[in-house]
């Protein structure tokens, strides 16, 4: 599976928002997007046609599939997954990517970013349930656990990491008991609750064309 090497804040500012790839980084003044809030490339600052509806559709698709930090057969893969299940396409489609290893540890605070919670996972310092699990996509269940396992837990990216979670910004389909250094999955969480600044329908409309 191939994955994107190049400069992530290069992405940020080609979709004129903070997609947060950066970790720590996003939240300082030296986030590229507070400072050149133009696409990049020689004619970023240049004045733009009007975008079209495709062109719509094509940057609210993209913004999301790095969001989530995936190449296009893999979110294209995800979208054929959802459009199966019932319910709203685009919903359903946020839900799952939001089930997935790396997104959660991300979002219970082990990382400052998907990006870097793939690479503990990958390097295997995350337990599921009590097992090494080096798959950042494999989809988690309500209930599991996830854990840092005991020879990981003295990294200082981890901590680091979770020093920044406050308990008032812990979001409700998760928990986290820093004492032990593991968090649960409690459920499928509703897409309301999702913090994604974005429209998934858009997408719904352009794969449906």
């Amino acid at each position: 599976m191939g994955r994107y090497v190049g400069p992530v804040c290069r992405l940020c500012r080609r979709e004129r928002q903070k997609l947060f790839l950066k970790g720590t980084k996003c939240f300082t003044e030296k986030c590229p997007v507070e400072r050149r809030g133009y696409p990049p490339g020689q004619h970023g600052q240049m004045r733009r046609p009007k975008v079209s509806e495709y062109g719509v559709q094509l940057r609210e698709k993209q913004k999301i599939r790095r969001m989530y930090g995936l190449m296009e057969e893999q979110f294209r893969n995800y979208f054929e997954k959802a459009l199966r299940r019932p319910g709203r396409t685009g919903e359903t489609l946020v839900k799952m990517l939001e089930c997935r290893f790396d997104s959660v540890v991300y979002r219970i605070g082990f990382a400052p970013s998907r990006a870097a919670a793939r690479q503990l996972i990958n390097h295997g310092h995350l337990l599921i349930n009590k097992k090494v699990v080096n798959v950042p996509s494999y989809s988690l269940r309500a209930g599991d656990i996830v854990q840092v396992r005991d020879k990981s837990r003295k990294l200082d990216a981890i901590h680091s990491s979770m020093k920044r979670m406050k308990d008032s910004s812990m979001l409700p389909w998760l928990s986290l008991d820093k004492a032990s250094m593991s968090g649960t999955f409690l459920q499928v969480p509703e897409r309301a609750d999702i913090p994604l600044n974005a429209n998934e329908q858009l997408i719904v409309e352009l794969y449906s064309k």
